[in-house]
């Protein structure tokens, strides 16, 4: 199979799909690797180590979409990459389907295979696609949000960990999965009183056993969600269903109780977002302020550490991309139901139904395709 990297087009996104360790895999394989050039300098990966790993190196991103029988991506294809890809390509990417209608037209009519790895599920229910960059994001909103409470940024002046004598800010957390874990993991350890909301009860004693003192667990509901904002300097939103759009947590008529100056930094942007206001931004402009709310709603948050991002999403990937690549993808998704949860569009028909209902879209079941 000839499997293509293309360089990530999306605002300041210099991560890469795979690394040279990556490709040197897929060549033990059997595989051809095409990388667009200069797709890794971003992450620290050069054109010389990728041709040292085994890969050859296309001049532009055309040549890519043209060549490879499986391409890929760390992001979803942009509007200039819809009419690159081809019918019965396999396009393995983060996808967020559920978040822009646009997008998964332009896939529909592609005739392309759309395999996200936000869905690709094990049987426990986790996704082991999406916990590496849910890691590196959850660690990322307290980073961000500490550095957005100052007052020449727009915040409320706050240092996130107080001082002797001061007290810390307060950060609110929407949802206890990967991403809510790994804020709460960082704010406590910046030393901010930390609050975890989520409606799953056996979580929150799992959470409330591992972290330490200043993180307490509290039942997700309209009610303590109004209760909590008044009295909290960042809330961060970590709020996922799989492949289904975010619900609105926060609406804009509750902002009015939040402090001017307070941060919200809305994680599951990708997804829609879980607050009411929230608009995609970009690392080059990543913040606006609603009612004197400072929203930071960057969608590709671990694009900012490529590198770091970059590695941990190999790590993830590979071993996937290589049962699709050794197999085919309609054999490997027949052979492994966590392959097969991540198919979402095949040959012009949405098999997923997150994506289906979010759209009001005909569904079609995986096997049905897959027959």
């Amino acid at each position: 199979m000839i499997v293509g990297i293309p360089k990530e087009v999306k605002n300041n996104e210099n991560r890469v799909a795979l690394t040279p360790s990556g490709v040197r895999e897929f060549i033990k394989n059997g595989h051809r690797v095409y990388v667009q050039s200069s797709a890794g300098v971003g992450s620290g990966f050069t054109d010389d180590m990728y041709l040292e790993a085994g890969a050859e190196t296309l001049p532009d991103i055309q040549s890519i979409y043209h060549s490879a029988d499986m391409l890929m991506k760390v992001k979803e294809p942009v509007e200039s990459e819809y009419q690159l890809v081809k019918e019965d390509q396999l396009v393995f990417t983060y996808f967020h389907f559920a978040s822009y209608q646009p997008l998964t037209e332009a896939m529909i009519n592609s005739g392309a295979v759309c395999l996200a790895y936000e869905t690709v599920e094990k049987e426990d229910g986790s996704l082991p696609l999406l916990v590496p960059m849910s890691e590196v994001a959850g660690r990322m909103a307290i980073q961000e949000g500490a550095k957005y409470l100052e007052k020449p940024l727009g915040g409320r002046g706050i240092l996130l960990g107080g001082v002797p004598g001061v007290r810390p800010a307060k950060v609110m957390i929407l949802g206890g999965g990967v991403v809510g874990t790994q804020a709460a993991k960082m704010a406590a350890g910046l030393g901010a009183d930390v609050t975890i909301l989520d409606i799953n009860l056996p979580r929150l004693r799992y959470l409330s056993d591992i972290m330490p003192a200043n993180v307490n667990t509290y039942m997700s509901s309209e009610y303590n969600i109004k209760d909590l904002l008044s009295s909290h300097d960042l809330i961060v939103g970590a709020v996922l269903i799989h492949g289904a759009k975010a619900p609105n947590l926060i609406t804009r008529e509750m902002l009015k109780l939040m402090h001017p100056g307070t941060v919200v930094v809305d994680v599951a942007v990708d997804q829609g977002g879980c607050i009411e206001t929230c608009r995609p931004t970009t690392h080059e402009n990543p913040t606006y302020i609603i009612d004197g709310i400072l929203h930071y709603c960057v969608a590709n948050m671990p694009g900012a550490v490529p590198y770091t991002s970059t590695l941990a999403l190999t790590n993830a990937t590979l071993p996937y991309a290589l049962q699709l690549a050794n197999q085919g993808w309609k054999q490997a998704c027949s052979n492994y139901e966590e392959l097969k949860k991540g198919l979402n569009i095949v040959k012009g028909k949405v098999v997923y139904k997150g994506v289906a209902e979010a759209f009001d879209l005909p569904y079609v079941s995986h096997d049905l395709m897959l027959s």
